[in-house]
């Protein structure tokens, strides 16, 4: 019984950071990425703020794919609609 008990709290302590870490990850990635708009010359910080109207653009252009998994001219086409939509416009809330 002992020896069962210990292979089970390995077990605990070698997944348990496994599956926190991406989830760590994903949200500082969020505070970090930056983005540059070609057109406007201009960079945007991509944050939680900018995932919401991705997903809000995301579903009017009919687009499944991560932003950052874009072609520089999707992600251009972005920016433009990003540009015509405020957070006010869209709803979002800066907090």
């Amino acid at each position: 019984m002992p020896r069962f008990l210990d292979v089970a709290l390995l077990g605990a302590a070698l997944i348990i950071p496994v599956t926190i870490a991406p989830t760590a990850l994903r949200a500082e990635d969020y505070k970090t990425r930056t983005y540059h708009d070609a057109k406007n010359n201009e960079d945007h910080q991509w944050n939680n703020q900018e995932e919401k109207a991705y997903r809000i653009y995301a579903k009017e252009a009919h687009r499944r794919r991560n932003f950052a998994k874009l072609s520089d001219s999707e992600q251009q086409a972005y920016w433009g609609w990003r540009h015509e939509h405020s957070d006010v416009l869209l709803n979002i809330d800066i907090r």
